[in-house]
């Protein structure tokens, strides 16, 4: 992901009377004065224009994109001061939405008696409904990541990524009736239950092991990046909210486990909407109506939906989105603890069902804000790129400087964007922290320690939130230091998602897959992914493998000596000249970064079921529980059922030996498989 950066102090013109309609009433020609230390004022004998930026709020027709700028650019420190920085107003929205988030959490912990066992904290005692939780799978998907990043995508390439909405629609099912029904009825806390129960307790370990590490990476990443990013722009304190934000997170998350998680998220959901909303509506306002924004970005080149060259070296087609996207994303939405773990949170599969549906629509709705955002960026700044010029120094900045461009003369507004910002990593976090104390109580601790009482597990599993909130700070802090390797790591540990959709795919959809083939088949698939993924950090894809659009600083008149250096330490890994780029580099390591999880995917479930066949699979007996069914399928068209015998809770388990190769478990009903008999049936165990 880009780096961060700042506005510069300049010389803003107004466009030509023929393109921006006639000036304010006594606006006069010429020239802004502008000074590094003291900002710039209206040439001698002149009035305000109407469009200025430098006018407090103003943004005409020209607005923001009409900026010319002489001279030698300002210092980071006088940018943001030029462009104006944050007000009281601004801290108190967002003071705000972290303590509305805290109070959600103190609720939780109290209310219904608190948190009485394990299942309360990690899973909402399977009791809640299908809206909240819906609205919880889109915040966590929608990060701060996405709020800064995505419209920074649009604005640099083009609209294309708006073919993400049929890829969502697929990820949503795929995951709703592959994987939520298995998962579902066997009623698991930890999706990496399942390897064990199907194949054994290796595989479950390292399931667990990889989810662990590849998560409290990337949540170092999403809480450390955009506070940069954001502070390099509006001023706004790095560490205070990096350190804000983190201890309330962990604080609501340890207190009120899964149902503070889901309600706060429903919150946030809010707040991000409402960010993105203000910012597209004062945009619209600024270029005089949705028409010319539109208008702009087709002569622009930035409608570019369609695109449908087969060459998977190319890093956004048609294609690449819907095939690899559907990898990558099903990856998250069907067997990711974060995600999985609130579906199975739903009172029924009905409900579970319903979630993600409704998830859907939420996943395009936040789609269709960041794309409008994006093609508001390039309208506002089609004649002079902030970028490019050097006004800031990456993409991922280029929202807060719109932001501070276009609503400085509301206060409190750039407050709620960054709000919604660090909504986006609330909501990310706190799903990386519940599912990291679930499949550590659930994986780690409760199989070793099996005398440990409901009570136990409860504090222990709050103990847990507690330390993985720790950890979080702690890898934002090392993000900081790290840099570059770090988002290397990142790139790397992305990469896990494949292989380890490939191995629950091979055990929910071959029921000849053993453990041998599917231990074989993981390996193979990481040792692959990582060795393209790898080979483009080292060797980057060329530029007509990504496609930039063009960008312009024509309007900004700045000479070639004064432009300033725009690679992102996040960004740039290894530097190699291009004449040292061997054959694969421009070839085999170009692959777009999308189908590095549908390779891993595919090499897991291709070279799991030949070692399977090859070392008896067919000759073993598969409990049905752990596969998907063609009553699992049919029970979608069976409404007329009660819903009472769906309701699967976790079971309190006894102590018993787990076999291995997925043979019967007596610690799981079968309630899912024989509702006739699901009320007599349970296994003589506490439900």
């Amino acid at each position: 992901m880009p780096g961060a950066a700042i506005p510069a102090a300049g010389c803003r013109e107004e466009e030509e009377e023929a393109e921006a309609g006639p000036p304010a009433e006594g606006a006069g020609g010429g020239c802004w004065d502008c000074d590094p230390s003291l900002g710039c004022k209206p040439p001698s004998g002149g009035a305000l224009h109407r469009g200025h930026p430098a006018s407090p709020g103003a943004a005409g027709p020209g607005g923001a994109g009409r900026v010319a700028i002489t001279g030698s650019l300002a210092p980071a420190a006088t940018l943001s001061a030029s462009m104006g920085g944050f007000t009281v107003w601004d801290y108190v929205v967002f003071a705000g939405m972290l303590v509305i988030s805290a109070i959600i959490g103190v609720y939780y912990a109290f209310v219904g008696g608190g948190q009485k066992t394990s299942k309360d904290f990690l899973t909402g005692g399977r009791s809640m409904s299908a809206l909240p939780v819906a609205l919880s799978l889109t915040a966590s998907f929608m990060s701060a990541v996405t709020v800064l990043g995505t419209p920074a995508e649009i604005y640099r390439y083009g609209a294309i990524f708006c073919m993400f909405a049929f890829t969502y629609g697929l990820v949503v099912l795929c995951s709703a009736e592959i994987f939520l029904p298995v998962f579902y009825k066997l009623g698991i806390t930890s999706t990496y239950e399942y390897l064990e129960l199907r194949f054994n307790r290796y595989l479950r370990l390292c399931g667990t092991i990889l989810f662990i590490i590849q998560t409290t990476l990337y949540t170092g990443i999403v809480i450390y990046a955009p506070a940069l990013a954001l502070n390099q722009v509006t001023g706004f304190d790095l560490w205070g909210a990096v350190v804000a934000t983190g201890v309330v997170c962990t604080f609501y998350c340890t207190l009120g486990g899964l149902k503070a998680v889901v309600w706060t998220d429903v919150f946030q959901v809010g707040i991000m909407v409402a960010g993105f909303s203000a910012v597209i509506i004062r945009a619209v306002v600024v270029q005089e109506g949705i028409g010319r924004i539109v208008n702009d970005s087709y002569y622009g080149e930035r409608l570019n939906f369609w695109d449908f060259n087969p060459n998977p070296l190319q890093r956004h087609t048609f294609w690449t989105i819907l095939i690899g996207g559907t990898f990558t994303w099903t990856g998250i939405y069907g067997v990711n603890q974060s995600q999985v773990q609130r579906y199975i949170a739903c009172k029924t599969r009905f409900h579970a069902k319903m979630s993600l549906y409704i998830n859907l629509v939420g996943l395009w709705a936040i789609l269709v804000c960041a794309t409008l955002c994006g093609l508001s960026l390039y309208s506002i700044y089609k004649e002079c790129d902030p970028w490019t010029a050097g006004m800031v120094s990456a993409l991922d900045q280029l929202m807060p400087y719109l932001v501070l461009d276009i609503l400085r003369d509301f206060p409190g507004v750039p407050g709620l964007f960054v709000a919604s910002a660090y909504s986006g990593t609330l909501s990310t976090v706190s799903s990386s922290i519940n599912a990291l104390a679930a499949v550590t109580v659930e994986d780690l601790i409760r199989p070793h320690f099996r005398s440990l009482s409901e009570k136990q597990l409860s504090w222990i599993s709050m103990g847990m939130s507690l330390f993985y909130g720790g950890v979080c700070i702690a890898m934002a802090a090392l993000a900081s230091l790290m840099g570059a390797l770090l988002q290397a790591a990142l790139s790397i540990f992305g990469m896990v998602g494949g292989p380890l959709l490939g191995l629950f795919a091979l055990g929910i959809l071959c029921s000849f897959a053993n453990g041998i083939g599917a231990f074989v088949g993981l390996i193979s698939g990481f040792a692959v992914s990582l060795w393209v993924g790898i080979g483009s950090q080292i060797y980057p894809p060329l530029p007509e493998r990504t496609n930039p659009l063009y960008l312009s600083v024509a309007g900004c008149n700045i000479s070639t000596g004064n432009l300033t250096s725009t690679e992102s330490p996040l960004t740039t890994v290894f530097s190699t000249p291009a004449a040292e780029r061997p054959a694969l580099a421009d070839n085999w390591y170009s692959l777009s970064y999308l189908y590095f999880s549908t390779l891993g995917t595919l090499i897991t479930v291709a070279v799991g079921i030949i070692i399977s066949l090859l070392t008896g699979g067919l000759k073993q007996n598969t409990d049905r529980r752990f596969l998907l069914t063609k009553e699992d399928f049919l029970s979608n068209f069976s409404c007329s059922k009660s819903e009472t015998p769906e309701k699967v809770e976790v079971l309190n388990r006894q102590s018993f030996p787990v076999a291995a190769e997925g043979t019967d478990n007596p610690a799981f009903s079968h309630i899912e498989m024989d509702v006739a008999s699901a009320k007599s049936k349970a296994n003589g165990l506490h439900i």
